[in-house]
C-alpha cells in the first residue's frame, strides 16, 4: 500500500428547465438536467477531481476550464477518459472507487448498474471495483429543494 493514493472529490450543479440530465454517463429520463459548461456530469466530474486529487495534478477545472470554448457541451466521459490518460501518464491505474449522488429526485436505483459499467470501462477496472450510490437530503438544502444535484467520490490509486 505505499506506493497507493486516496483521492476525494465533490462537485455540485444546479438543475434547469430545456437539459438532459446525465449522471455517471447515464441519460436518466427527468423533466430537468444539470446545467453547466459540459454535460454537468456532477457524478464523473467528481470522479475526475479524486482522480486528479489523488496524485496532486489539481483539479478538473484547471485541466479543462469552463472558459475554453473546447470544452463546451463535452461528453464528461471524454473529460474521465482525458483524466485517466493523466493519472496513466504519472505511472498509477485506479484500484478501485467509491461514489455517491446527492439527489431527492429522480429514483436511480435502477440505472446504477449501468453507470458501473461505463465508468468501469473508461477506466480500465471490474464493474465491481465501482461503487455508485445514490442517497437524498431528506428535502434538506439546496438538494432537498431540488435546485440541484451533487455527488462525492472517493478513489485508490496505485504505481504501476
Amino acid at each position: 500500500m505505499q506506493n497507493c493514493r486516496i483521492g476525494t472529490g465533490f462537485d455540485v450543479h444546479r438543475l434547469a428547465e430545456n437539459r438532459k440530465l446525465i449522471l455517471g454517463g447515464v441519460e436518466i429520463p427527468f423533466e430537468k438536467g444539470l446545467l453547466g459548461h459540459s454535460d454537468a456530469d456532477v457524478l464523473l466530474h467528481a470522479l475526475c477531481d479524486a482522480l486528479l486529487g489523488a496524485v496532486a495534478l489539481r483539479d478538473i477545472g484547471y485541466h479543462f476550464p469552463p472558459s475554453d470554448e473546447r470544452f463546451k457541451d463535452i461528453d464528461s466521459k471524454i473529460l474521465l477518459s482525458k483524466t485517466l490518460d493523466l493519472i496513466v501518464g504519472e505511472g498509477y491505474f485506479v484500484n478501485n472507487a467509491d461514489l455517491t449522488i446527492c439527489a431527492e429526485r429522480p429514483k436511480l436505483l435502477r440505472f446504477i448498474p449501468d453507470m458501473q459499467k461505463i465508468i468501469a470501462g473508461i477506466l480500465k477496472v471490474s464493474a465491481d471495483a465501482i461503487s455508485v450510490k445514490a442517497t437524498t437530503t431528506e428535502r434538506l438544502g439546496f438538494v432537498g429543494r431540488e435546485e440541484g444535484m451533487c455527488a462525492m467520490a472517493t478513489v485508490l490509486v496505485c504505481k504501476k
